[in-house]
């Protein structure tokens, strides 16, 4: 009688933009063959065909990718259609794979074959890959509007840079860039050499305009007399300076009306997942959109445990002779991992000195009672929330905050 996986040939596929490299495999880990093959759906017949030629009859070829929502979303979609099974390998499983190997090189056919035997050790445990086209439109949005946001960070760190040099102390009449009306002073007068000629009342009619009326003649005031006193900053190459900090705020700008964009999208995409993650306090569209495109279908996760632990939430536990303990995980999804702690942190805020979510702000405070750190303590309100937001993409419900006992 032959063991189950011997029942199974196992082809393991690196997957890039313009090409893929596939290997085969038996259940004992020996390489059968290797193709490499365009990213283009009408190649994805020659895989076939060379499965076929090197699989014996009576025996099931299994797919694994270690992409399914980008540069493998196509032929991932095609081997489905095709009713072959296709698993998806985490590429941190493969790297491990790959460090194990005595070969320290890289290359397509080792990163295949890393794969491949990743599919044929873990062929029971592995998700089966699911390129749903609505979690990958969002995701898209998702990744999109994450890379915009990095991008301004940068730009703003640029354009510190310059006005450090031309207005030392900007932060005195401007406490950052963020500002709408902060971005539109400096496109305008990038350096204190365009103030030159500028009456208060002028300027005055200026912030008011772009601030909506919420800034005053003082500020003005402050700026001009600012810019009297040390706004000598020009030199030879000042106005490849101001076309430097003109043209980032610019770019800013062109991403600020993306990302809005974006996030227009997010909110007419999420109502088709059924998942009510905005009922909750300190999760808005960005943050839900964040959590349904990291974790994906919810199903493929037996219980709230193995989602904390996906995220790197859970201790990793360290056990050898007499010694027993837990230590912080620094593995798992880590930008799950930031957007729960984003979460931990917004349900514990104070405005106006009342918390924005009293059970947990309580939770929070016995945690520190029994001697944990601050740290520790919002690990445990993170841990408490993968719980409760599992539990709520499981059901598709809504979030209703605990009953605070009295006394």
């Amino acid at each position: 009688m032959l063991h189950p996986k011997m029942r199974h040939v196992y082809i393991g596929c690196d997957v890039h933009k313009h090409q893929h490299t596939a290997v085969l495999i038996d259940c004992f880990s020996e390489k059968l063959g290797e193709i490499t093959f365009p990213n283009k759906k009408q190649d994805f017949s020659k895989l076939i065909s060379f499965v076929k030629k090197l699989t014996p009859q009576g025996i099931t070829p299994v797919f694994a990718l270690e992409d399914v929502l980008g540069n493998g979303r196509e032929l991932a979609i095609f081997l489905l259609e095709k009713n072959y099974k296709v698993k998806y390998v985490n590429p941190s499983l493969s790297q491990s794979e790959r460090k194990n190997q005595a070969n320290i090189n890289k290359s397509d056919s080792i990163d295949s074959q890393c794969v491949a035997n990743v599919l044929l050790n873990k062929l029971d445990s592995l998700p089966d890959a699911a390129p749903n086209d609505l979690h990958w439109a969002l995701n898209e949005l998702v990744t999109k509007r994450n890379t915009l946001v990095k991008n301004n960070v940068v730009l703003k760190n640029q354009i510190h840079t310059y006005l450090s040099h031309h207005y030392p102390n900007y932060k005195n009449f401007f406490f950052s860039l963020d500002s709408k009306t902060a971005l539109e002073f400096f496109k305008v007068f990038p350096s204190p050499s365009k103030l030159k000629g500028i009456t208060l009342q002028e300027l005055t009619a200026f912030l008011s305009e772009k601030s909506h009326h919420n800034c005053s003649e003082k500020k003005a005031r402050q700026i001009l007399e600012y810019v009297e006193k040390d706004g000598d900053t020009e030199n030879e190459f000042q106005e490849l300076r101001d076309f430097i900090v003109i043209s980032s705020i610019k770019q800013i700008n062109d991403n600020l009306t993306i990302i809005a964009s974006i996030e227009e999208n997010m909110k007419k995409l999420i109502p088709q997942f059924g998942y009510k993650l905005e009922s909750m306090k300190g999760i808005n569209a960005v943050t839900a959109a964040g959590i349904i495109a990291e974790v994906g279908d919810i199903s493929r996760f037996p219980n709230a445990d193995a989602l904390a632990a996906y995220c790197g939430i859970a201790p990793m536990r360290y056990s050898t002779g007499q010694t027993n303990k837990n230590f912080s995980n620094k593995l798992g999804n880590r930008n799950l991992y930031q957007i729960f702690f984003q979460i931990a942190v917004s349900v514990l805020s104070n405005p106006m000195g009342k918390p924005t979510n009293a059970y947990f702000y309580e939770y929070y405070k016995k945690k520190l009672s029994c001697g944990k750190t601050k740290k520790q303590s919002i690990k445990c309100i993170m841990r408490k929330l993968v719980n409760i937001i599992y539990k709520m993409m499981r059901d598709k419900t809504e979030y209703r905050e605990p009953v605070i006992p009295i006394g």
